[in-house]
Order: structure tokens, then sequence, then C-alpha cells
């Protein structure tokens, strides 16, 4: 299809990283546009997402769709080619558990750890610790969520590799480690050295930088 295709997004938002991440594997040519989320969403941001005024946007033949998990399920739809979910029903069922999973569990668990006061943190980085036993187990010895090639569940779960790492890196929390989660661990390497992922990744220096002058505000 050679229809228009451009994504709002943020360089160091997984979020955003993962509409790009799928429409890469997929062959799909797009536009980026970088926002300023932060200080200067521009005119056309808060035109197309009005509700959450956020990115991700994804723009396809002038339409708007957002939330990220929302426009992975549509370009999955608008692009046959290279699938990102099981064409069977019921794993394409059980993929979808786990992308939820991710997002309604993994990932505010995390948070939770990051941003919780010093008397609750080691209680809170158990329960993100839980979290990620659990998801660990839907690994199951494959090399990715996904099986031998990277899909849905994969992308969903992107901010476990170099977002987390860098989160650790800046505050010293010890969430992820290869000695907690072996096969968990091995996942985050796997993912990030596959060439398409690693093209699409902000610098860690960068990243890192950006992390800290976030904690410090």
């Amino acid at each position: 299809m050679g229809e228009e295709v451009k994504v709002f997004g943020f360089w160091a938002s997984p979020y955003s990283h993962r509409v790009e991440l799928a429409l890469s594997l997929k062959g799909v040519p797009y536009e980026y546009i970088e926002e300023d989320i932060l200080k200067n969403k521009s005119d056309l941001l808060l035109k197309y997402n009005p509700i959450h005024k956020k990115i991700p946007v994804f723009l396809h033949k002038g339409k708007p769709i957002v939330e990220s998990i929302v426009i992975l399920e549509y370009i999955e739809e608008t692009w046959k080619a290279n699938p990102i979910l099981p064409q069977n029903l019921y794993d394409k069922a059980i993929d979808r558990f786990w992308i939820k999973f991710i997002d309604d569990k993994c990932l505010p668990a995390i948070r939770k750890a990051t941003f919780s006061p010093e008397n609750e943190r080691e209680t809170a980085v158990e329960e993100a610790c839980e979290c990620l036993r659990t998801l660990e187990s839907a690994l199951n010895g494959k090399r990715f969520f996904g099986g031998d090639a990277i899909g849905m569940v994969d992308i969903a779960a992107n901010f476990l590799t170099i977002w987390l790492r860098t989160i650790q890196e800046a505050t010293g929390l010890e969430v992820l480690s290869v000695e907690k989660f072996p096969d968990l661990f091995k996942w985050t390497d796997d993912f990030i050295s596959c060439s398409v992922v690693k093209e699409s990744l902000p610098p860690t220096d960068k990243l890192l930088s950006f992390v800290k002058a976030s904690l410090s505000q």
C-alpha cells in the first residue's frame, strides 16, 4: 500500500518506538514527526489526539489513530505481510492477554518501584519482580515471545530493554537482572541485538541524561 503514513512521536518514548518498530518489521514506509511533548505540543498533535493529547499518533490516509497497542492492531490488520500476531485464533488471544498484562501490570509496577518513597521501595520492587516472574514464564524456552521472530508481545515489552536498564542505571534500582530473570534478561539482549530494533533505539547516553533529568524534577 502506498498511502501516506505518518507517526507523531517522541524520541525517548517506548510507546512511539512500538509503532515505528512494527512499521519497520513490516516494511511500511512512513514519515516520522518529532513532538516536543514536554514543552510545546504541536497544534496537529492536539488536533489528532484531543482527548489524551499524547503521543504516539498514527496517521493513515489522513485519519488519526491513538494508543500504541490500538495502532499496532491496526497496522497488523492493514499490512498483512510479516505478521506480528499468530494466525491461530487461540494463540492470538493468548498473545493479546500477555500484551494487556504488560501494559496493565508490569509497566505500572515498574513505575511504582521507580518512584516509591524509600520506605516503600522494597515492597514495590518485589511487586514488580513478581510481575516479571510471571511474564518470564510466557517465554517458555522460546527466543522471543513470538517464537523465532519478533511479534507484538515482544514489541509491547520493549520498555524492559534499554529503557528499564537506563532507569536502573540512573537510580541504582535492581528489578531486572540476569541473576533474577535469566530467560527474560536473555530475551532483552536478543531483542536489542536484532538489526531492525537496534536501528530504531534512542542513543543510550542521551536517554540516560534524559532519565536523570526527569528524575531530578
